[in-house]
């Protein structure tokens, strides 16, 4: 038989999940004839806490983590990571629930982290970001049993609860776009090549090219920071054969890609079309304005919280979201390439 959660308690009680967690749980926030009647129903049902969900109700301390194994200075100036972080804080102050977060420079520290906070008890359970190909943290959180929510990206095959968004096909929509629009050379500057989401833009560009016709369409990675996006772009516009479009992985990146075409004096658009993966308030007061993908990064943090809410109330579930996908947002930094270059 299936074991019944917290979300089919919820279902034929006609409450909300956070209510039934609440009522499970001895904790205030429900009338007592609510309270009452999930009891009953949960019963009726043949509801058992999961045990570590038991272990943990036990001794809740109303505090999840968050550990960043990126550069704090590449952090600093990256538009995304602010707005997510608020949509995160937003979802977790509506349960009065605090945040803990740490930057630190690489996967092994951020485990250790993990163990600590573990064995001293010192969260409730943590929201992983930058899943990674064959992502160590997965089997260790696992081990832990410590309640966590991956955001970007399949917690390992169902492993952990996540939230996700489509990077393939919003890749897809953008190299779509520019192929539409004539180019046929167009260059990706992606982010950190052991990032799960950075392949997976890698690997639609590469396959829509033979389809759209593509000439040239090098992927070329990098560490997500504003040097290495100027750097990469120098390099590309240097050729002799150089791009008509370039498609960034960041905001950060497209508009350092920007200063150095205008340095180089290349005209955009009318010589090259600049698309940046993130939208942000730096894409729309570039001049030119940047076309970019949209999304709602505040919503996506928040979503991430109450998952992660959800798994910590019932950790016997595994909870896969997609949140909805990016949409292109066409602004002055493209436009047909010039009729000169093939």
């Amino acid at each position: 038989m299936v074991r019944p959660t917290i979300a089919d308690i919820a279902i034929r009680a006609g409450v909300s999940k956070g209510a039934v967690s609440f009522a499970l749980n001895g904790r205030p926030g429900v009338s007592d004839a609510t309270r009452e009647r999930i009891l009953k129903i949960a019963e009726q049902m043949s509801w058992r806490p999961h045990s570590a969900a038991r272990a943990l109700g036990a001794s809740r301390v109303d505090s999840v983590g968050m550990v960043i194994a990126r550069p704090a200075r590449t952090l600093g100036v990256e538009p995304f990571f602010a707005h997510l972080l608020s949509g995160v804080q937003s979802g977790l102050s509506a349960e009065s629930i605090s945040l803990q977060l740490l930057i630190v420079e690489d996967t092994a520290t951020e485990i250790e982290v993990y163990r600590r906070w573990a064995s001293e008890h010192r969260v409730d359970g943590v929201i992983l970001v930058d899943l990674t190909v064959k992502d160590p943290r997965i089997d260790e959180l696992k081990a832990l049993e410590l309640p966590a929510v991956v955001i970007g990206g399949r917690g390992g095959k169902g492993a952990l609860a996540s939230v996700w968004a489509d990077d393939r096909d919003a890749m897809l929509s953008i190299v779509e776009y520019l192929a539409a629009l004539g180019h046929r050379r167009i260059a990706h500057v992606a982010g950190t090549p052991l990032f799960q989401h950075t392949v997976r833009r890698i690997r639609a560009v590469r396959d829509a090219a033979p389809r759209l016709g593509l000439v040239d369409a090098p992927s070329l990675t990098t560490d997500f920071s504003d040097a290495e996006g100027a750097a990469t772009t120098r390099k590309l516009l240097s050729q002799a054969n150089r791009p008509t479009a370039i498609v960034y992985d960041s905001d950060v990146m497209a508009v350092a890609g920007l200063g150095v075409a205008m340095e180089m004096g290349v005209s955009v658009p009318g010589d090259l079309s600049i698309v940046a993966f993130d939208d942000s308030i730096l894409t729309q007061l570039m001049h030119p304005a940047l076309t970019a993908l949209s999304r709602d990064t505040f919503e996506f943090g928040r979503q991430a919280a109450e998952v992660l809410l959800e798994v910590i109330a019932d950790p016997a579930q595994t909870i896969n979201r997609r949140t909805a996908d990016p949409v292109l947002t066409v602004r002055e930094s493209t436009a047909p390439p010039p009729r000169q270059v093939g």
